[in-house]
């Protein structure tokens, strides 16, 4: 099955009841479900009950780490629809309780005041490591073997950081990141669809920042990490199928969380979505 194929099955919920949909998990050897995924979910269920109008943005909280054995229900409470806009509410459930709550704001489309932040200074061209190749030699010089089908290492999206994410570098790097970003393969022209992939990959480097703030690694066995909230806003259309630029960087790090924020560019230059994540950065106590 291809990469695109994948995804789209796992964003294809199967509907329950008019408002109840039930999500999917691809096979995985993680502990938890990426966060990412029940974000795009989550706006799928959302998605699912509105017509004519676009998502311009989502707020989500995590409240609890997912099973990825269990499928999770995605209940949408129907919160408000106005002339201009649409509001949803989405519980993701899983035995009985919310590991993730989301509120999600639609609007139909209209004519505006025009402005942007000027894009990063150099070519807007595709560059930097394969994150697919990060994770997996990273796991080998650990011993490990990374599983087939494991989509934390054959992720649907593809993504090339700049000088590399270095996760497994506990040296001191800078905690600004610039990645690229597509699916491997063409998508469907829903616009609803691409914003939920891009919801995906949002999750998949933005906290990394606020860990590489700080002389620290992956694998120092020193730090609990996990993705506490996640904001998204799309400002225009885009397709995901085609290099996005994702600018992301750390703001601070206080009270055991670590805030980051990014913004997503064409090759052209054009503004089309902005992100924020906070997430929690726990030291461990030594034995």
């Amino acid at each position: 099955m291809s990469t695109a194929a994948r995804l789209l099955e796992l964003l294809d919920l199967e509907r329950i009841d008019r408002d109840l949909f039930r999500g999917h998990n691809p096979p995985s050897s993680r502990p938890r479900l990426f966060g990412g995924q029940v974000l795009a979910q989550g706006l799928v269920a959302a998605l699912r009950t509105v017509e004519g109008r676009r998502a311009h943005s989502l707020h989500a909280y995590f409240l609890r780490p997912g099973d990825p054995k269990v499928p999770t229900i995605f209940d949408v409470d129907r919160i408000r629809d106005g002339k201009s806009f649409t509001t949803r509410r989405v519980v993701a459930i899983q035995n009985g309780e919310a590991i993730l709550s989301m509120s999600v704001s639609f609007q139909t489309e209209a004519e505006g005041l025009e402005y942007q932040m000027e894009p990063p200074p150099g070519p807007l061209e595709p560059e930097g490591v394969p994150y697919q190749e990060e994770m997996r030699s990273g796991v080998e010089r650990l011993g490990f073997a990374p599983p087939e089908g494991d989509m934390l290492f054959d992720p649907p999206v593809e993504v090339r950081t700049v000088g590399g994410m270095r996760f497994f570098d506990a040296g001191s790097v800078s905690p600004r990141f610039r990645s690229w970003m597509r699916t491997h393969d063409r998508l469907p022209d829903d616009p609803g669809l691409h914003q939920a992939v891009l919801a995906y990959a949002s999750d998949m480097t933005l906290g990394g920042t606020t860990m590489k703030a700080h002389k620290i690694s992956v694998t120092s066995g020193a730090l609990h990490s996990a993705s506490l909230d996640h904001a998204m806003w799309f400002h225009r259309r885009f397709r995901i199928d085609d290099w996005l630029l994702f600018n992301q960087e750390c703001v601070v790090t206080s009270g055991s969380r670590g805030f980051a924020r990014g913004t997503f560019f064409t090759r052209e230059g054009q503004v089309v979505a902005s992100c924020t994540q906070e997430g929690l950065l726990r030291l461990l106590k030594a034995k």
